[in-house]
């Protein structure tokens, strides 16, 4: 079968094609045939590494930690019923050498999850790593027990940032089903008609408005979560929007330190959650596989052009450029189309 690999770190030209024997499903494993294997900011990282050259953890390394296909093999303990299934991947590279860059891939059978037939490959390959960050996003305010659900979030304003991104697209239509007021912000008219797309009720592109005046307006009492993907950036901005008792939850970093004013924040009992999806405790990561379970059967977390999140296509032979493309903040969703 064919594969992508990478035997030490740096740019995307580290990537190789070759052939590799097809995988062996160990006991609690199902094989997938991989029909597409989507890009993450993540993916790129992990193979760029700190600096070109640095050793891995594996001999080689097969990249991608989402992915979608149908299960064609069960390992010992694994229903045969399984087999025929079409699923959906999560953290299958993750301190694992076998990523989804590949026409066959063993994984964990908790880590292939029913695809529901209203539910395309595409869109089962979005999911992974944007779905359940933003699931955390939305479920770590005070008072929640950790489920997201229609209705759960019924009474709470949430804010976006950066709502034409994988993960704020997830997190508008995951705010959205669960019954919140979701605003969002942009820094284009493209981007404006993307979040529009999603389903954001409010959208406030900071480039050509004054964003704090803008969200003040939309919301007196303030933002009870902000998903934040820029905290050095909307640092002065998410201060003053927040409201009380309301949580920012950050997701990802454009700086290597924030100053965070102390006691204002703690009059209002601000909390500021930070969040890596890898490591959030096994019950947490169950949790938000099952609710991204529940709302994709309701039809929510939609891909596409017409849902807000363009699909960018490339063969496997292209994996560098479809890395490229993601390194480069290309808007939209980059699959790996195996067929």
């Amino acid at each position: 079968m064919r594969a992508i690999i990478y035997r030490e770190t740096g740019d995307p030209t580290v990537l190789q094609l070759v052939e590799r024997n097809p995988p062996t499903p160990a006991p609690g494993e199902v094989v997938v045939k991989i029909e597409y294997s989507g890009v993450n900011p993540t993916d790129w990282k992990s193979r760029r590494g700190a600096k070109p050259g640095d050793p891995l953890q594996f001999p080689e390394v097969v990249p991608n930690q989402d992915g979608s296909g149908t299960i064609i093999e069960v390992g010992e303990g694994v229903s045969q019923s399984r087999i025929g299934q079409r699923v959906w991947i999560w953290e299958a590279a993750y301190q694992r050498p076998n990523g989804t860059a590949q026409e066959m891939v063993a994984v964990p059978q908790s880590q292939a999850v029913p695809l529901p037939d209203s539910a395309t490959f595409e869109q089962g390959a979005s999911l992974g790593i944007p779905a359940l960050t933003a699931h955390r996003c939305l479920t770590v305010h005070p008072g929640c027990d950790g489920r997201l659900a229609p209705g759960s979030l019924v009474g709470k304003v949430v804010l976006v940032a950066g709502g034409a991104g994988a993960v704020g697209h997830a997190a508008i239509q995951l705010a959205k089903w669960a019954g919140a007021e979701v605003i969002t912000t942009v820094s284009s008219s493209d981007k404006e008609v993307l979040a529009k797309a999603a389903g954001a009720h409010h959208i406030v592109n900071y480039r050509t408005s004054d964003p704090i005046a803008e969200l003040r307006k939309l919301s007196s009492n303030g933002m009870d979560i902000v998903v934040e993907v820029a905290p050095f950036a909307n640092n002065q901005l998410d201060q003053a929007v927040i409201s009380s008792n309301g949580t920012i939850a950050i997701y990802a970093n454009d700086g290597d330190q924030l100053e965070l004013p102390i006691r204002p924040s703690m009059m209002a009992n601000v909390r500021y959650q930070f969040v890596m999806v890898y490591s959030v405790p096994k019950v947490v990561k169950k949790q938000a596989v099952e609710d991204v379970e529940r709302a994709l059967v309701d039809g929510v977390l939609t891909v596409g052009q017409d849902a807000g999140m363009p699909i960018h296509y490339f063969s496997l032979e292209d994996t560098a450029k479809a890395h490229e493309a993601v390194e480069n903040s290309t808007v939209g969703k980059v699959l790996i189309r195996m067929g």
